[in-house]
């Protein structure tokens, strides 16, 4: 299905009848990897999921936007085509979780609370907690600076506008070398705030699904996330990475179906 938000071809699932679940997919993920919740839940619930602006088949953002942007992007298209939702249950998996637990947390109650309240949240091998870097790590960001300073300095930069961007390519996670510009400064903007800080603030029952296996989000952040929000269980799935849902799905959704009365 099609919309428009913000200006913005916006691709999206809905399916099935019930409390409306709203599914958040990680950063460069899209919907179609959501289709096994989605056929687990729409037995019971009104589920929708969105491709995110600047992934699946949803145009990019015009502009870089950080997680809030991404927030106000989800209120958006919930106050377009579910005005009269008064309950929404969250799902997201590594980013969007990040998006989550702004949207739980009550930064944004000024806008929510007006419209709809959220019961629960599940977040799935999720975001929010700033990596520790290795001594490997640091010494990798020393001379990316080393060498960006140079181009900056010398003037190289300034005489090949390519050689910047380059440069952050060969320094750069998968994820940023496989991006576009506006994307790849969404992606810093997004994964440099640490959002631990909001976490006590997410009160309402809060599961936590992670793969032992994580070495994208690691266990340690669920553990995080499982200490600081006061109503969170943290459910492990022994064997599988960043990609729980998809790995071992049987248990996965045992696990969903019991936070959200569903039999499997």
């Amino acid at each position: 299905m099609k919309t428009t938000i913000n200006g913005l071809n916006i691709n999206y699932i809905d399916e099935g009848q019930g409390q409306l679940l709203v599914l958040l997919h990680g950063w460069g993920s899209n919907i179609e990897l959501f289709s096994g919740i989605i056929n687990f839940v729409k037995s019971k619930y009104h589920v929708v999921a969105m491709d995110m602006p600047g992934f699946g088949k949803s145009d990019e953002p015009l502009e870089p936007m950080n997680v809030d942007d991404f927030v106000n992007f989800v209120l958006e298209f919930i106050k377009e085509l579910y005005p009269q939702e008064k309950e929404i249950i969250f799902l997201g998996h590594s980013m969007g979780g990040r998006i989550i637990i702004k949207l739980a947390s009550g930064i944004h109650d000024g806008r929510i609370k007006a419209c709809f309240t959220i019961p629960k949240v599940i977040l799935t091998d999720a975001a929010g907690v700033l990596p520790v870097k290795t001594e490997a790590q640091k010494k990798r960001t020393r001379r990316y600076k080393f060498y960006k300073n140079l181009l900056t300095k010398t003037g190289i930069a300034k005489a090949f506008p390519g050689s910047l961007d380059k440069l952050q390519k060969k320094f750069g996670s998968a994820d940023y070398a496989a991006a576009s510009p506006v994307m790849r400064q969404s992606l810093v903007k997004v994964v440099n705030e640490d959002l631990v800080p909001y976490m006590k603030s997410v009160t309402m029952p809060a599961l936590l699904i992670w793969g032992d296996k994580d070495t994208a989000t690691p266990l340690s952040d669920g553990q995080t996330m499982e200490r600081e929000m006061p109503e969170a269980g943290l459910a492990v799935i022994n064997g599988v990475g960043h990609y729980s849902f998809l790995e071992n799905p049987y248990l996965y959704n045992k696990i969903l179906g019991s936070f959200l009365g569903i039999s499997i």
